[in-house]
């Protein structure tokens, strides 16, 4: 995986470097701009440290001060499953969110989400997303609604449980907090998934409402302070997927200076590479730590209750398929890819 994963993130840094050259010069002093940013993360998530406020500092930074972004933790603007509508009416000039929420508006949101067991390593999202052109396709649809879209990053999400699952049936019955399409996948699996928003989970799983939760993987759970209840972890990866995503209402960026437009741009392309880089390294260090620490069992199931997992999923995928033209096409995509590395 790291070998594959290390070439694309270098082709994706050259893809950026004549930018990032004419980034280095400060832009002459102007008005200043000041934008409001509401995410999905409640402010202790990691990817709140990570991904919102790094890439507001470089911004700010790489403007000469010019482009202000304030940011703003789940909810504390608008509810996170509105942020879409929010930014698509222009009542917020820039946002993340999470790719599960705007399903209905955008069907390619469900494969940009994550189908369940899509893919096995990173790298491969990321070569899905920019050599075989799935981030161009997400962008041509949110422009249909004024919207300028970036994938935060691709990474892995996997299940923090307060009881083991060490086989496939064990999934029967368990209560699980779960969004979008993985939520439609857990629940055919025999778990009973429901949605509750990121501030109510630690709460839920204290007092028993639920046994188990994805957030992100490893990083996500331990920054949410899951593995204080929750001990153990499972493999393989629910998916690995664009379930951020960085959206830009277009009459807004319109209206900004045309240098500042450019290195906003170039700045959220750059941030792709360097988070989904980052991610995987702390991935690791992160598991070891909360297997040392907090007593935390990695569980990865058999390649047999995998293969069970798989023909669930798949069954996920037709049905995603069906959903319009540009769905199909993606998931013919993803089943060539598959195909071609002998899967």
């Amino acid at each position: 995986m790291q070998k594959g994963l290390v070439s694309v993130i270098l082709i994706g840094f050259l893809m950026v470097l004549t930018a990032g050259v004419a980034l280095a010069q400060p832009p002459a002093a102007g008005k200043v701009i000041k934008w409001k940013c509401p995410v999905h993360w409640p402010a202790s998530s990691s990817s709140y440290q990570d991904s919102l406020l790094v890439v507001i500092d470089r911004i700010k930074k790489r403007t000469n001060g010019r482009l202000m972004i304030e940011p703003y933790a789940v909810d504390a603007l608008v509810p996170a499953t509105e942020i879409f509508s929010a930014v698509k009416r222009g009542m917020i000039e820039i946002a993340i969110t999470s790719s599960a929420y705007p399903r209905d508006q955008i069907p390619l949101m469900n494969v940009a989400s994550g189908l369940p067991l899509n893919f096995v390593d990173v790298w491969e999202a990321v070569y899905f997303h920019q050599w075989m052109g799935f981030e161009q396709m997400m962008k041509d649809e949110c422009a249909k609604h004024g919207l300028y879209y970036f994938t935060d990053k691709v990474y892995p999400t996997e299940l923090s449980l307060k009881k083991p699952v060490r086989k496939y049936e064990d999934f029967k019955g368990l209560k699980l907090r779960s969004s979008g399409i993985l939520q439609v996948y857990l629940t055919s699996l025999g778990a009973a998934a429901s949605f509750l928003p990121g501030g109510e989970i630690y709460a839920a799983l204290s007092s028993g409402v639920v046994d188990g939760v994805h957030w992100g993987a490893v990083q996500g759970s331990a920054s949410m302070r899951f593995y204080e209840v929750n001990k153990y972890h499972l493999r393989p990866a629910l998916n690995i997927a664009a379930t951020d995503i960085w959206l830009v209402n277009k009459e807004a960026f319109g209206k900004l200076p045309e240098d500042i437009q450019k290195i906003l741009v170039s700045t959220l392309e750059e941030n792709f590479f360097l988070r989904t880089n980052q991610y995987i390294y702390q991935e690791d260090t992160t598991l070891a730590k909360a297997q040392k620490e907090q007593g935390v069992e990695l569980i990865t199931l058999s390649p047999k209750d995998v293969v069970k997992m798989q023909e669930a999923a798949k069954k996920i995928w037709d049905d995603v398929a069906k959903k319009d033209p540009q769905c199909a096409k993606a998931v013919q995509m993803l089943k060539d890819f598959n195909k071609s590395l002998g899967r």
